[in-house]
Parts: C-alpha cells; sequence; structure tokens
C-alpha cells in the first residue's frame, strides 16, 4: 500500500498526495509559487474572504479527478495506473503557467496566454523529472487515445471548473454558486472513448451552468472587481511604457526584467529555460510591492493609479447593453485632460472602453453528452426539454476617475 500525504483542504476536507512523482511536483517551485497567487485576482476588494490561491485550486482540481476515476473504474472504464497518474499531474499543473493575479495580468507584463505557459514548465519539469510527465503532457494537449482523460481536463464539465465554482463560492460566500460536484461526478461515465452524464444527473448539470453563469456576473465580472482589475492593468501599463522611456521604477530582478521588455511565445521558446525561470520567481507580492511604492513616483499618472489602488478609490464603472457612443466618450476623454492636465496622454490610461461576455452554455464548443436511459447518447443541447439557452451575453462598460462628473 502505498504511502500518501494527507492535507487539510476547507472545501472537501482530508486530500490524499501520493509520494512519488505527484508529490515531488507539488513541493517544486514552480508549484509552491502558486501559493503567492491569488485565485480570483483583486476579487476580496468585493468579497474580503477572497483569498484563496491558485495552490488551493490546483490541489482540490486534483482531489475532484482522482474521485472521478475511481467513478469510471468503479462503471467498467479500463484506466490504467500510469493513466491515473498521468492525468492527475496533467490537471494538477493546469494552471502553473498563471502569472500574478491569475487572468488579470496575462496580456500585460507579457503576450503570451497561461495555457501556452503552462505547456512550457510542464515541457522544462518533464526534462528535469527524465520524462515522467510525457504522458501527462499527451492528456494535457490532447493527443491521448483516451479522449476522455483530456476531458477531465478540459472540458465544459472537467474538473477545473468543476473545482473553482465550488472553491470560489465557499471563500467569496455567494451561495449562487454552489453545485452538486459530488453527485456529478458519480453520474459520470465512458461512452465511445468520450466523458458522458447518465440521464438521472440531467439537472444536477443545468444547476452547474446556471451556477457558472450566475457566478460570472456577480463575481468574476463584477463592476467593482472588474473596474479594480482594469485599474491595475493601467499601472503596469503606464508603468511599462515609462520604463521603455528608460525612465527608472525603483523595482528590480524578474519584474523589471518583463517592464524592460515585451517578449513573446517565439522568444519564451528560444530562450525557454532562462525566461521561465525569470517568470517563475514572478507572483502577486512583487506587483502588489511595486504599486505600494509607486504611489510616490514623480510620474503624476503612475502614482494617481498606484495611490487609488491602494486606497480602493476605484474607479466608476459604467455596464451597458450597447457599444458606447463615441460622443459619450470624447466627452468623458475631455473631461479627464481638464480635470487631470498633468499629462497630454492621461486620458489613455483614466478612461477605459471595453465589454466582457459570458454565456451559460456553448454549442460551439465539444458540448456535454448525456447518456439516455435508451443507451443513446446526445449532447446537452438536443436532449428534450432540458436544453440550456446556449447564448452569448455581451455587456460594454466605460470606466474613469469618480471624480468626473457627467453632465
Amino acid at each position: 500500500m502505498s504511502k500518501v500525504k494527507i492535507l487539510n483542504d476547507p472545501v472537501y476536507g482530508f486530500i490524499s498526495i501520493p509520494y512519488g512523482i505527484v508529490f515531488d511536483l507539488v513541493e517544486h517551485p514552480y508549484f509552491q509559487r502558486l501559493r503567492r497567487i491569488k485565485q480570483v485576482s483583486l476579487t476580496h476588494y468585493v468579497y474580503p474572504g477572497a483569498l484563496h490561491t491558485r495552490f488551493h485550486h490546483a490541489l482540490g482540481a486534483y482531489h475532484l479527478t482522482c474521485q472521478a476515476i475511481d467513478v469510471l473504474r468503479s462503471k467498467g472504464t479500463e484506466i490504467t495506473a500510469a493513466e491515473a497518474e498521468a492525468v492527475g499531474i496533467a490537471i494538477l499543473l493546469h494552471d502553473i503557467g498563471h502569472g500574478p493575479f491569475s487572468h488579470t495580468l496575462e496580456h500585460t507584463l507579457i503576450n503570451i496566454t497561461h495555457e501556452q505557459l503552462s505547456v512550457m514548465i510542464m515541457e522544462k519539469l518533464n526534462q528535469e523529472f527524465e520524462g515522467k510527465l510525457s504522458l501527462a503532457i499527451e492528456i494535457f494537449n490532447n493527443r491521448y487515445h483516451k479522449h476522455f482523460l483530456h476531458q477531465l481536463v478540459s472540458g465544459q464539465l472537467d474538473m477545473d471548473r468543476m473545482d473553482y465554482l465550488n472553491r470560489d463560492s465557499f471563500f467569496t460566500g455567494v451561495s449562487e454558486g454552489v453545485i452538486g460536484y459530488d453527485r456529478i461526478i458519480k453520474m459520470l461515465a465512458v461512452h465511445n472513448n468520450h466523458l458522458v452524464v447518465e440521464e438521472k444527473g440531467i439537472y444536477s448539470i443545468e444547476k452547474f451552468l446556471i451556477a457558472r453563469r450566475l457566478m460570472y456576473w456577480q463575481v468574476y465580472l463584477h463592476k467593482t472587481v472588474l473596474s479594480a482589475e482594469q485599474m491595475m492593468i493601467q499601472v503596469l501599463r503606464r508603468a511599462k511604457m515609462l520604463r521603455h522611456r528608460g525612465i527608472k521604477l525603483g523595482v528590480q530582478g524578474s519584474l523589471n526584467y518583463f517592464l524592460e521588455n515585451t517578449f513573446t511565445q517565439q522568444d519564451f521558446s528560444k530562450n525557454k529555460s532562462i525566461l521561465l525561470d525569470r517568470f517563475a520567481s514572478l507572483d502577486d507580492t512583487d506587483i502588489a510591492f511595486a504599486i505600494k511604492g509607486w504611489q510616490n513616483h514623480f510620474d503624476p499618472v503612475l502614482s494617481f493609479l498606484a495611490k487609488s489602488l491602494i486606497s480602493r478609490r476605484l474607479f466608476k464603472l459604467e455596464f451597458q447593453d450597447q457599444a458606447p457612443r463615441q460622443d459619450d466618450i470624447n466627452f468623458i476623454r475631455q473631461k479627464i485632460e481638464k480635470q487631470f492636465p498633468f499629462s497630454k496622454d492621461v486620458a489613455n490610461f483614466l478612461l477605459i472602453v471595453g465589454k466582457e461576455t459570458n454565456t451559460a452554455y456553448s454549442t460551439s464548443k465539444e458540448e456535454i453528452l448525456i447518456l439516455l436511459k435508451t443507451g443513446e447518447v446526445k449532447p446537452m443541447s438536443l436532449v428534450s426539454n432540458h436544453g440550456i439557452q446556449p447564448k452569448m451575453f455581451t455587456k460594454h462598460y466605460l470606466c474613469y476617475p469618480k471624480e468626473i462628473i457627467k453632465e
């Protein structure tokens, strides 16, 4: 009987981490860095309890994946010990490429997605662990012949979503996000190499989809959360612009390195070892420390943004159904330039125009499959009387300092 490390998780209780490659990966500095990256960025500006990390989430998703593997095996699906370990590694490392404050700064410091970085880091770890992650990488990249294993890691009903909805609901206190994850997992099965849900689990799936949509508008895309995140992006944009002009920012190490340079995926591919080590040394504390210091920077735009964010004097954000009229944008821009005359380009950083989209369910992606009692399998959107509307909702917004009074 293999020995395991027991961790006490506030959401699921005791989580078992087997000693060996999985435990070694958890102990690796790359993975330990996730302790210092908040799962939901600046959401604690609205929900004070939302201080959990990507470390929590990765372990939770791993725990649910282990449960799903046990359920599938109990229903006759052949999953070898090597495959079970590999899919566990794939879900454990699925977010290891996240940078500081998770999604917020994804395209600000470097022009590369966290999914691409996750693959690069997994490949680097695979070299370090002498090929023991090869199968996990195949599953992660959907190149392994057992497609249902990839679906556990990435899909519309994957263990990633299952954990973050449950966990984010727990730490924010938003009960609309509570899902019956345990029942959904027990309803999973495999049919023709695809993950399916038994028909009797249909209502739990509907609840899962509705909860995800509600959590997006109530938590992830809450207007105050979005305002804070957009302000942080503007702080880093301004800092990067100043650094490119040769202005010192009082920061050292990797943060200064990424502010001075603009790296693409090609750059990471060519200099993978150096750039990944640099990236892996960055976390939330680097950004928070820098912004705290920039409150007193001589650049008035950077200083104003930093002070506003640290003191939670957040910008006003207005959602609207239609894209804002250019006349409204120009009016606010003029008001900003008049009220904050300390820089010619001030409005480029104090006026933010954008949009956010969300859908409960998508038919353009691989659909959730329902295994009917007759043995027939149908996509979720075609199941009679149980269809979730695959409608895309879009909200446009203007975001600007509250000091600006619209007339």
